[in-house]
């Protein structure tokens, strides 16, 4: 069969000539052939079913990067991995559902019927750390309460510790302060200021940490992070990374340049691109909300679990039917298993209707 123009193929692909450039330098779908002389490329009609299965991804959302795993593996697998990133999406768009209900009926004059409907959810939890096999001391921090959860990894040849102390101490007013679902983005907004301020003041410029916490209100919680310091979700057996690493890899695997496996063993991988500094120099926490369900188990934990235990070891883990306490213990173990070079911090919490 006869080889198409990159205009030809487009248009059966129902693509822009510009997009299949964009993917042809990220190796998402490369052309049959490239003249020598001019450069333009060509396609074989087999491509289509490729290049349409990559029109669709990007319409649902999905980043380059996994888009071009999706379409390396086989089709149950790429199913699985597509209904996984969808769950995923799907629970996150229930929480912005909410907080616009909220937002709608407040600012109507209506009041919010979210405390009418929604169940109220506790959390049973247990904190971690240790300073693991290399390091001379332990610069992670970790805290567990009934309404905050914090992981920090501090940084610094000297007061890395303090940092990550500091920060996590600036967010536990907001364990006995009690937060409206509507408020809950305000005020983590805040924490996350006055955590900036603490490494500054604790630190003198000189260190900083990472930071990841999770504060509940309801059924709703709020998650501030910075750093690469991560927070999962276990939900009906399968495990959710819910905050992105900022990091310089993780950079190059958003943009389509790095597999999520070439990331994993980049030589750069824990090159920091956002922390909390004490300068404000150094990017802004994410923030987002989360729709909390009975039955679900967190972790949130820093690169000395996540960067170490392998991915189906760590999930294995989490969804063993064990107690947070136990749990919190095996996750440590299973550092030390892997070689625990990097301090160690984890928080883990189930879910429970009160």
């Amino acid at each position: 069969m006869a080889l198409l123009t990159i205009g030809a193929f487009a248009r059966a692909a129902r693509l822009s000539p510009k997009a299949l450039r964009l993917y042809d330098e990220l190796g998402l779908l490369r052309p049959a052939a490239v003249d020598p002389a001019t450069g333009y490329r060509f396609y074989d009609p087999a491509q289509l079913d490729r290049a349409r299965l990559v029109a669709w991804l990007r319409r649902l959302g999905m980043p380059l990067a996994d888009i071009r795993e999706v379409c390396d593996l086989p089709g149950p697998a790429a199913a699985e991995r597509i209904g996984a990133y969808w769950a995923q999406v799907v629970a996150e768009t229930a929480a912005r559902g909410q907080l616009a209900s909220f937002l709608v009926d407040y600012l109507s004059g209506k009041g919010s019927s979210m405390s009418d409907t929604t169940p109220t959810l506790g959390i049973r939890y247990a904190a971690r750390t240790d300073a693991g096999k290399s390091r001379p001391r332990n610069q992670d921090t970790a805290y567990a309460g009934s309404r905050l959860l914090a992981v920090a990894d501090g940084m610094g040849a000297d007061g890395g510790e303090r940092a990550s102390a500091a920060a996590v101490e600036a967010l536990k007013s907001l364990e006995d302060a009690a937060v409206a679902a509507g408020d809950l983005l305000n005020v983590l907004a805040e924490a996350a200021t006055a955590a900036e301020g603490a490494v500054r003041d604790a630190a003198d410029g000189d260190a900083g940490t990472t930071l990841t916490a999770l504060v509940w209100s309801g059924a709703q919680l709020g998650l501030v992070h910075i750093g690469d310091s991560r927070a999962y979700v276990l939900r009906d057996g399968e495990l959710f990374q819910i905050t992105t690493d900022h990091t310089y890899v993780q950079s190059l695997v958003e943009s389509g340049q790095l597999s999520a496996d070439e990331a994993a063993s980049h030589p750069q991988r824990a090159l920091l691109v956002q922390a909390l500094t004490g300068t404000g120099a150094i990017g802004a926490p994410d923030l987002s909300l989360h729709e909390a369900l009975a039955g679900d188990r967190y972790l949130l934990c820093s690169d000395g679990v996540s960067a170490v235990v392998p991915g189906e070891a760590l999930r294995g883990a989490l969804a063993g039917g064990a107690s947070p306490d136990d749990v919190a213990d095996e996750l440590v173990r299973l550092a030390y298993e892997f070689g625990a070079p990097d301090n160690i911090a984890c928080v883990v919490a189930d879910v429970v209707t009160l």
